[in-house]
């Protein structure tokens, strides 16, 4: 979606990101965790988080049922709807970038087109990490019950059931969460994450 009114431009404030950064002390930059539902992406997006909080880094979550109550309410789960929905947050998550937070966006982002739209707007910020995960993993974590619910029929265009998920084929950084703990994934992205904001 682009605005083609002639009469809005972007406007460039004093305070640049470039000063923000220096006065936090880090860079700012998004960490997108994709992966199937129930994988582990909420889980090691906040207790990195948090992490980052305890040492004094600005840091925010974006995750998907929180946005969907708000910003993204409007929207179904249409492929269409879907991808309007990834390009609100990738817009957002760049905002919080030039005031100088590091962002951890939690959502699935199924196709490499998805992916793609994210990375056209956020450039060189986007740092993909794939949370690698079996289905049949996930299905053992789903305690809302959505996975039983979309093999049933109850629940379409259902990601990994009804509907695709691509498998990253660059990702900059892969956690495998049946093979580590939560606390070995989240150290794992800690450190990726350190040498991305560090000044």
């Amino acid at each position: 979606m682009t605005n083609s009114s002639p009469n809005i431009q972007k406007f460039i404030g004093q305070v640049s990101r470039e000063d923000r950064e220096q006065r936090n002390g880090h860079k700012s930059s998004v960490f997108w965790l994709t992966g199937l539902s129930g994988s582990g992406k909420s889980t090691i997006a906040h207790e990195a988080e948090k992490a980052l909080y305890d040492k004094g880094i600005r840091s925010y979550v974006f995750d998907g049922d929180n946005v969907r109550h708000g910003l993204c309410k409007n929207l179904g789960f249409s492929p269409e709807d879907r991808a309007e929905n990834l390009r609100r947050i990738s817009e957002v998550a760049s905002l919080f970038v030039a005031n100088g937070t590091v962002c951890f966006c939690a959502f699935i982002a199924p196709l490499h087109s998805d992916r793609e739209l994210i990375r056209s707007i956020l450039g060189d910020d986007y740092h993909e990490i794939f949370v690698s995960c079996p289905l049949e993993v996930c299905e053992t974590r789903d305690v809302k019950g959505y996975y039983k619910r979309a093999r049933a029929g109850e629940i379409k265009n259902y990601t990994g059931i009804s509907a695709p998920y691509d498998v990253p084929v660059e990702p900059d950084l892969v956690v495998h969460t049946e093979k580590e703990s939560v606390a070995e994934s989240v150290q794992r992205v800690l450190e990726f994450i350190d040498g991305i904001i560090t000044l």
